[in-house]
């Protein structure tokens, strides 16, 4: 019990006791609190200010901010001169307003390089191409802008990589390792932005049908030697046609066709082939061309067996004695030879003696056997 009554005895003290501010006693601002700190806002000991007391920087700060209204909660919110509620709204037109001009300008003004060309749309359909410089349209997104490179050339390889194989079937049946290059550029931008969804590979789609088709009509031979040229150039007209076709707005530069092999497998038998092919053109060559020279050489004596019977029919005696003694040189002029000249004596001729001597012999004898 007494314990409970010592608890009353304080919560009745606590009660009926003021509460005290930080600033003095709760009796006024103008008190001074022996026990606590004094008010600085509160007027100084000693009296109210004096006419003359200047205000102190921070209320001349106050003042300021608080503008012409009067007290902090009215006027214009701490912008002077700013009916009250308009300060805010000012500002976000004002920011709005940059937005928007930001805006206009950043998507209303385009620089179109000298290699590039721009496909204008009004809503989302094509409107007009803008030729290189400097051009000026409606904002976004009432018409964009989309730039296209229409000179450089783009070039697409076959296979990408350098270790693949690119096998194609030739008219003869024969499997060929085809690796090859096609080169192209943008003709035409609308139709290369609208008609077709992936340039790039509509490009290679292409060229590889038509290799396939253009390699599935020529044979092996052709397609490895002599007949790449006609390969490359019917091509490049195939793929020119399909990409037409479509709208594509792709033109083809060129098509180099940079290997034609067997496969890998075969290719060392292969080569052998081609090197005995190869001999056997050789040597079929130089029999022509044996047999060209036999031909001209019968030809030249045929031409000069017509001149000498043209000269016969002219004087008939005359060409047959001509003809007899040229046989004759031709004939003896190769042989040693001896002449005996006179007629009924047979002189002693070591003939064995003869053989074999160049100089002729000539032995000459009085008739009847004088000395």
């Amino acid at each position: 019990m007494t314990i409970l009554a010592a608890w009353r005895q304080r919560l009745s003290i606590l009660m009926t006791e003021k509460p005290k501010s930080p600033w003095g006693n709760g009796g006024g601002d103008d008190g001074d609190d022996a026990g606590g700190p004094r008010n600085p806002w509160s007027v100084p000991p000693g009296g109210n200010r004096g006419r003359n007391t200047k205000p102190s920087a921070l209320d001349e700060f106050i003042r300021r901010a608080r503008g012409p209204g009067g007290g902090g909660g009215g006027g214009g919110n701490g912008f002077p001169g700013l009916p009250g509620g308009q300060a805010p709204r000012t500002i976000a037109l004002i920011g709005g307003a940059l937005i928007i001009a930001l805006w206009v300008v950043f998507t209303s003004f385009h620089v179109i390089a000298p290699q590039q060309q721009g496909v204008v749309t009004f809503f989302g359909r094509y409107s007009a191409t803008l030729d290189p410089g400097i051009r000026v349209t409606l904002p976004a997104p009432i018409e964009t802008v989309k730039t296209v490179d229409v000179q450089a050339t783009r070039t697409e390889d076959f296979p990408k990589t350098g270790g693949e194989q690119n096998l194609m079937l030739t008219s003869d049946q024969n499997i060929v390792d085809v690796a090859y290059s096609v080169q192209w550029y943008v003709s035409n931008p609308q139709d290369f932005i609208y008609q077709i969804a992936e340039p790039q590979e509509t490009v290679r789609a292409t060229a590889e049908s038509s290799m396939r088709a253009v390699i599935a009509t020529v044979s092996l031979d052709d397609a490895i030697g002599s007949g790449r040229n006609r390969v490359e150039q019917r091509m490049q007209d195939l793929m020119q046609s399909i990409l037409d076709d479509y709208h594509a707005g792709v033109r083809i530069r060129g098509v180099t066709l940079k290997q034609a092999d067997p496969p890998a497998e075969v290719i060392e038998d292969f080569k052998k082939v081609i090197a005995a092919q190869q001999e056997a053109a050789s040597n079929l060559n130089k029999a022509r061309t044996y047999a060209q020279q036999i031909i001209a050489h019968a030809q030249g004596e045929a031409a000069q067996f017509n001149l000498a019977y043209d000269q016969y029919k002219l004087a008939p005696e005359v060409t047959r004695r001509r003809m007899y003694y040229e046989t004759m040189e031709q004939v003896l002029g190769k042989t040693n030879k001896t002449i005996v000249e006179t007629p009924g004596v047979v002189p002693y001729i070591p003939l064995p003696a003869t053989r074999g001597k160049a100089p002729d012999i000539q032995v000459t004898g009085k008739q009847g056997g004088g000395q």
